[in-house]
């Protein structure tokens, strides 16, 4: 391996400049570095609109590059064998990735980490995409934390890397090696109509993303802690989207978050917890990743939930068309904007899995193929949090009452209203802008009579409690 051979830097989940470990290191070997995204199995299975928002990410990252004098080479394969092609045309002796969690990405990694060295290139894999690598943080006893708030007391004081600048300058190669076209991927094929519904909505990129942060910081994190359950106010900093394509980092987030609590805007504090939420997820993928397949606790297992996707229940729960306008309206909120309310996400599982008595792997299906902000670990974890197969403090008898919660958090009906159409003279454009986003076979229309109770509440609830309490959990 020469010094002076080109680096192969293969992104994944981590598209931006800033606060970036591989690519800071590979640029400070004065080497050239070229930029490599694969579309490998991974990507191809992606869900309908998180491949989509990837594939707008790419595009913009590419644009990112080109105005540092480089580019991102795109090809399609096998990742290791990709990377093998790759390094016999350019010469390149060495391979840098930022790590990934998941288990398949995981043992993708391994397996190509020792082919590669085993072929005397360099492999390194860093980290940036959490602040704490799952395997540092650990009970007293040696074990991994199954409740949040004890991991919460673990990390909250633990000093998190101070953000890297971008790179000033990215060494090119004398030549670049071919690129495939990235429309000819059509990343975006199976959203149909709805990506020009959703577009809108997107905000791409890493200055994009780096502006969200700071307006947030500026007006928003100060009256977080209240706000941010209020899905008719814009009481979030709605960065999900950006940190699951890493288009910025739990790094610059999270000290973003302590200045803003330095500076006396209390509800910082409640922000820096959601980041160590997102950061707990990981910790738990990585130490039982059967909670992305299976129960979390294995003694729900033979809990009897409905798997039947076709029952006309779950059929309206994905239309949004339950009858319960928090269900509804944030299911609709899911379809014109890729994401949802965390409070709505709470409200939809609890329903679907408990007033309905559905499998919460139908939820998190339907989830992994509508979120533009999809991410592995926090969409398993908060479908079984939600579901009481998983690492909820509290047990199986929390059943959240929609229409309660609407009275609560939605007072005066302003995030209903601007979701549901039906039974309105003048509905909300976003309501209207639902029926553009749905396929058409749904068959639906805002001038159909607003549907009655799937099932009432009271009933649901018993149903699910004595279920429940039968299994003795």
């Amino acid at each position: 391996m020469s010094e002076k051979s080109a680096i192969l830097m293969w992104f994944r989940r981590d598209l931006r400049l800033t606060d970036h470990p591989a690519l800071s290191a590979a640029a400070q070997t004065g080497r050239p570095v070229i930029p490599v995204f694969i579309r490998d199995d991974a990507v191809a299975g992606l869900g309908a609109a998180p491949k989509w928002r990837l594939g707008l990410g790419i595009g913009a990252f590419d644009d990112a590059l080109r105005e540092k004098s480089s580019r991102l080479i795109l090809r399609k394969g096998d990742a290791l064998e990709v990377l093998q092609d790759l390094i016999k045309e350019t010469g390149a002796g060495a391979v840098y990735w930022s790590r990934l969690y998941d288990p398949q990405a995981t043992a993708r990694d391994a397996d190509i980490k020792e082919a590669l060295k085993g072929a005397d290139v360099e492999a390194r894999s860093f980290g940036g995409h959490l602040m704490f690598e799952p395997w540092t943080v650990e009970t007293k006893t040696g074990g991994n934390y199954k409740v949040y708030t004890p991991f919460w007391n673990a990390v909250k004081n633990t000093g998190v890397d101070a953000p890297l600048s971008a790179p000033k300058n990215l060494t090119a190669p004398d030549t670049w090696p071919r690129s495939d076209d990235l429309a000819e991927w059509t990343m975006g094929g199976a959203m149909q109509r709805g990506a020009d519904v959703v577009r809108p909505f997107v905000q791409l990129g890493e200055k994009s993303a780096q502006s969200r942060l700071g307006a947030f910081m500026a007006h928003g994190v100060a009256d977080y802690k209240a706000n941010r359950d209020l899905p008719g106010v814009d009481g979030t900093s709605n960065l999900s989207e950006n940190l699951a394509l890493g288009e910025i980092s739990p790094h610059q987030c999270w000290h973003a978050g302590q200045r803003a609590l330095h500076d006396g805007k209390q509800g910082a504090e409640t922000f820096l917890k959601e980041l160590v939420w997102r950061e707990f997820a990981y910790h738990l993928m990585h130490h039982s990743p059967r909670i992305l397949t299976d129960n979390w606790r294995e003694e729900w297992q033979a809990f009897p939930w409905n798997e039947d996707e076709r029952l006309a229940e779950v059929k309206a729960w994905k239309h949004g068309r339950t009858g319960e306008p928090f269900v509804d309206a944030a299911m609709r909120e899911l379809y014109v904007t890729g994401r949802m309310h965390n409070r709505g996400r709470m409200i939809v599982a609890s329903y679907l899995t408990k007033h309905l008595m559905c499998h919460w792997r139908i939820g998190q299906k339907w989830f992994e193929d509508c979120l533009i902000d999809w991410d592995p670990a926090s969409n398993a974890m908060g479908w079984q949090w939600a579901a009481g197969s998983g690492p909820d403090a509290t047990p199986y008898f929390r059943v959240f009452n929609p229409a309660t919660q609407l009275d609560k958090f939605d007072k005066n009906r302003d995030y209903t209203s601007r979701w549901i159409a039906e039974g309105r003279a003048n509905p909300h454009a976003d309501a209207l802008r639902f029926f553009d986003a749905i396929p058409k076979r749904w068959n639906l229309s805002a001038s159909d009579d607003y549907p009655d109770r799937i099932v009432a509440l009271d009933e649901g609830r018993e149903r699910a409690l004595e279920n429940y309490k039968n299994r003795n959990f």
